[in-house]
């Protein structure tokens, strides 16, 4: 890229910065999400892109969601898939019911299942330990990519157990790795969001602590609150500085905040908002290796449109989403699909595991 692209614009320092391999400061963030020239920061963003997967390949994982309950007493004001408990809606999947979920995706060839669910007062350690080891018995290949940080810290809290032996215990009965599930880890915006969640003290000390018991994980972001610029800012650079202290974070995934259908509200972020904040993540997330797609919020043309805007990898196929659905947002893609859009977009698609190993 010849530094006449950038002569004049209010990005020269920034972008000089980013082509000598340099870390980016909160101010160079800033100027990032500040600037108009959407075009600019695409390509910048693909040059670090290119820095660290270099070629045209673009991964996907075969994989699909489980989401074992919906039962929660949190009442997450974003959240339209949750039922208190006592909710003649409420469900609990049975042992069985997962075990046919994972036969569907084994048969595809696929080996990752996202475990998610409520924070459902029922369900203790032994519920999961019991669960994941009758999973790994039965299917020995398959992966287990499961609950979120709140799921988790629950977990500990009901059964009396510290955090450090929680993850152990499910890390000895078979979780693999943990997904992000971080929202926004700026405590101002959680507690408009979430206010009985925990604080993102604990967030960080929960990834830590799995981090260091050899569990790996995501990190990802929600946008579209009304935060500001600099609270998105403050959100990557915690966990560009854990991620400087662990190494245990594999990808980073963000993506916007779908309003329909939920308490909160309000107007969904555009399209052109999720390409700026997918190329700064790209920018200021220097030693996190992969970043993912999100088309199930943003859909696949979207997605597809980013993968110029410093993505390398679209995400999971899925089967079934029950999260995000009550939204009114509901993407599901088969693997041709996948396959197909990856191609027009000028890349070569192929299918990784939850590390991000190639395995086709």
């Amino acid at each position: 890229m010849d530094a006449v692209l950038t002569r004049g614009t209010d990005l020269g320092e920034v972008a000089e910065k980013v082509w000598a391999g340099e870390r980016l400061s909160f101010d160079d963030g800033l100027r990032l999400f500040q600037t108009d020239d959407l075009l600019l920061l695409g390509s910048l963003a693909d040059l670090v892109r290119q820095r660290k997967h270099p070629g045209r390949v673009v991964t996907f994982n075969i994989g699909r969601n489980i989401n074992y309950t919906n039962v929660c007493w949190v009442r997450c004001k974003f959240c339209a898939f949750y039922r208190v408990p006592g909710h003649t809606e409420g469900y609990t999947l049975s042992t069985e019911d997962i075990f046919q979920k994972c036969r569907e995706l084994v048969d595809l060839g696929g080996r990752e299942i996202l475990i998610q669910g409520g924070l459902n007062p029922k369900l203790k350690i032994d519920y999961y330990e019991d669960l994941f080891r009758a999973i790994r018995a039965e299917f020995p290949t398959i992966d287990i990519h499961g609950l979120s940080s709140a799921e988790i810290n629950y977990v500990a809290h009901i059964s009396k157990l510290s955090l450090e032996e929680t993850l152990r215990r499910m890390r000895d009965a078979g979780l693999n790795t943990i997904p992000g599930a971080g929202e926004m880890l700026v405590d101002e915006v959680r507690e408009q969001i979430a206010p009985l969640k925990e604080r993102t003290s604990r967030w960080v000390e929960l990834m830590r602590t799995a981090h260091n018991l050899g569990i790996r994980s995501s990190a990802t972001m929600v946008y579209g609150w009304g935060e500001s610029y600099a609270q998105r800012l403050e959100h990557m650079l915690r966990v560009r500085e854990l991620q400087d202290e662990t190494g245990g974070f594999t990808a980073w995934i963000s993506w916007s905040f779908q309003p329909d259908g939920t308490e909160l509200g309000g107007k969904k972020a555009s399209g052109w908002d999720y390409l700026k904040n997918t190329a700064v993540s790209r920018l200021m997330l220097d030693n996190v290796p992969s970043l993912q797609a999100s088309w199930v919020t943003q859909g696949p043309k979207l997605a597809q449109a980013a993968l110029k805007y410093g993505l390398n990898d679209f995400g999971s196929t899925m089967m079934e989403e029950n999260v995000v659905s009550p939204t009114g947002t509901n993407f599901l893609m088969q693997i041709d699909e996948i396959r197909r859009l990856i191609r027009e977009a000028g890349y070569e698609p192929r299918v990784r595991d939850t590390l991000y190993n190639l395995v086709d």
